[in-house]
């Protein structure tokens, strides 16, 4: 759950405060382009929300572990394979987001290309680390050679050396690796996909500080936050399936409960994240965006929502064995994701929150209640039956939405008008 902070004045998108400032430094920043004049760079594209249905898909299929064969090593591999195509996706949004230039037929191109490849991933997940593993790492091979190709063509002839011998690295290196370990057996096929992921994560940790300076101008803060937006409606939407799923399977009026009560976990989920969440991201990134943090944007757009996104999607997969043997206990690994979900959502945001600026005396006094309650919803996720555990989860989330509504309007009551 994001609180909201306050944000600066709103500036134009092409504006570039650096230049225009009469105190600015000289930089090396190649010379800015102009926004496409057939899109609107601001908002999320048609061919964008076209290239998540696959994410659609693909997130079902990676969490078909986790309702059918509910263990700790699933769980396991569920986060690690979930990892990498969040990365890839993560890798995508960013780059469409600070072209801006791009016009609709090349994004849509672009976002074709990337779908194929996304699409080999989503049938490949069940099988990922078995018979198809080769089609797994094909796919990541084939995203990163849509985005070697996209930055090659919009910035090679801008950039230097370093920056040209960074983009082939962090694309062209690594798709190599992928593409490498199609013949490689298991497990060092898994070491290669970890190092390609490595590879990448350190470049953009490393080269932050120059990176920001040839990017920073160009982020556009309103869309960035309506495509992690879409995405949480994406991951929430598949959850609300994987309930309609599972009761169209367990068709008895204890099952049929025990999903009401999941839709209204999710449901509240949902007001936490989006009566909250989406526009304290929109101010925060704004905010961020001026004072010129890229290491806060780096970590609240590429690595943390990732946690929001995965605790979302585990508990789903709790969800659907509940569902399935309401009066029995939860699976070991079936609580874990409840209850680490819920968790690792409500972390994830207030660390989030502290990132965009809030005061952390503030962020705590949603997010110490949110984690302890969490954790006692795991003592009773080990004694209860499973719908009595998701019927205490509604009851947990909705004391942490509660007490955040009164936290809010308080803050509300306070303010000056």
């Amino acid at each position: 759950m994001l609180e909201s902070v306050a944000s600066p004045a709103r500036t134009e998108y092409c504006r570039d405060v650096a230049s225009e400032a009469p105190d600015a430094r000289p930089t090396n920043r190649p010379p800015r382009r102009g926004a496409a004049v057939d899109r609107d760079p601001s908002r999320a594209h048609w061919m964008e929300l076209f290239f998540d249905l696959i994410f659609v898909a693909l997130v079902g299929q990676l969490a078909h572990g986790l309702h059918e064969d509910p263990t700790i090593p699933n769980l396991l591999l569920f986060v690690a394979l979930f990892a990498s195509v969040w990365w890839s996706w993560v890798n995508l949004t960013f780059a469409v987001n600070i072209m801006p230039w791009l016009t609709r037929r090349q994004l849509a191109l672009v976002m074709l290309a990337a779908m194929f490849a996304l699409g080999a991933i989503a049938v490949a997940a069940p099988e990922a680390t078995t018979e198809r593993a080769w089609l797994f790492a094909a796919g990541n091979a084939g995203l990163r050679i849509v985005l070697l190709t996209l930055w090659i063509s919009q910035s090679w002839a801008t950039g230097g050396t370093a920056s040209r011998v960074r983009v082939l690295a962090y694309n062209g290196v690594t798709a190599a690796i992928w593409v490498a370990s199609i013949w490689v057996p298991a497990p060092w096929d898994f070491l290669l996909w970890g190092l390609a992921i490595v590879i990448e994560v350190v470049l953009l940790v490393a080269s932050s500080a120059s990176w920001a300076d040839r990017v920073i101008d160009n982020l556009n803060v309103e869309h960035l936050s309506e495509r992690f937006g879409l995405l949480v409606v994406i991951v929430l939407g598949e959850s609300v399936l994987s309930i309609v799923s599972a009761l169209d399977e367990a068709w008895t009026l204890e099952a049929g409960l025990t999903a009401a009560l999941g839709l209204a976990m999710i449901a509240l989920l949902a007001w936490s994240f989006f009566m909250y969440g989406t526009e304290a991201m929109r101010e925060g990134l704004e905010a961020l965006r001026a004072a010129g943090d890229y290491p806060a944007i780096r970590d609240t757009v590429g690595f943390l929502p990732f946690l929001v996104v995965v605790g979302v999607t585990a508990i789903s997969g709790a969800l659907g064995n509940a569902i399935h043997h309401p009066d029995e206990p939860l699976p070991l690994a079936s609580g874990i994701a409840l209850c680490g979900g819920i968790a690792v959502f409500y972390l994830a945001n207030a660390i989030i929150s502290v990132r965009f600026g809030r005061p952390v005396g503030a962020v705590l006094r949603w997010a110490e209640p949110a984690l302890v309650l969490t954790a006692a919803l795991g003592i009773a996720a080990a004694l209860l039956p499973a719908s009595a555990v998701i019927a205490c989860a509604v009851v947990v989330l909705a004391i942490i939405v509660g007490s955040a509504e009164l936290s809010d309007r308080r803050r509300v009551a306070a303010s000056p008008h």
